[in-house]
């Protein structure tokens, strides 16, 4: 089932009013239960992309269909919903509260949104990601990994038709790197959810169902497993 579309899209910014095009004319559709892999290198457009795929930005040109819904076409009632339900993110910082517990970093997308049981749906996500053991825990006692692992369950918690996922092995070594990307790849697998992965790693890459290779804004070639 389609949950992703670009449709003919293309991105500009103004930089002291000079046009500068980050993606030019692109097109990709992604579906639920698809690890998609972002390649290319820096400045090639896949950080806009995941901007885009996530409603954070929006397309200059062309349109961005959100499980069938153009995200040019919603009020910021409708994209904060979007985003709260249909997206989740994983950022390479990891970006969890330092002063908040793990569960209380897992659950606060859902106190925040007014849902009940955030606690039984954090210790859930938590055993998902085999840290339900360490929900007492403060971020700095963690290792890189299960804080990783912490920022995976935070963006599951709300059970999203699609994880970006920005560079998600960067700050790690390359066993721990392994281990986040074959739980993001089982994750997929078992709740059905998109996964779009930015990432220079050739290595993780390999571990996509789909490649997709950026170079100057543009798709330069696409490679299905």
């Amino acid at each position: 089932m389609l949950i992703l579309s670009l449709q003919n899209v293309s991105k500009d910014y103004l930089s002291d009013g000079q046009r500068i095009p980050a993606l030019s004319n692109l097109s990709l559709d992604v579906k639920r239960g698809e690890f998609v892999a972002l390649v290319g290198r820096s400045g090639c457009g896949k950080s806009t992309l995941l901007n885009l795929a996530g409603a954070m930005d929006f397309p200059t040109a062309g349109q961005v269909l959100v499980d069938g819904v153009s995200t040019s076409s919603l009020e910021d009632a409708g994209l904060t919903r979007l985003r709260r339900e249909k997206v989740g993110f994983i950022f390479q910082s990891f970006q969890l509260l330092h002063t908040l517990t793990v569960f209380e970093n897992v659950e606060l997308p859902l106190l925040l949104a007014g849902k009940p049981n955030a606690r039984e749906a954090a210790r859930e996500r938590l055993a998902w990601v085999e840290l339900d053991d360490l929900g007492h825990r403060y971020p700095h006692q963690l290792s890189g990994g299960q804080m990783q692992r912490v920022a995976i369950a935070r963006a599951l918690i709300h059970s999203p038709s699609i994880l970006l996922a920005d560079e998600p092995t960067g700050n790690l070594d390359t066993t721990t790197g392994n281990v986040i990307l074959e739980l993001l790849r089982r994750l997929t697998r078992q709740q059905n959810t998109a996964t779009i992965m930015a990432t220079h790693s050739v290595e993780a890459a390999a571990l996509a169902d789909m490649v997709v290779q950026l170079r100057d804004g543009k798709i330069e070639g696409i490679t299905r497993r």
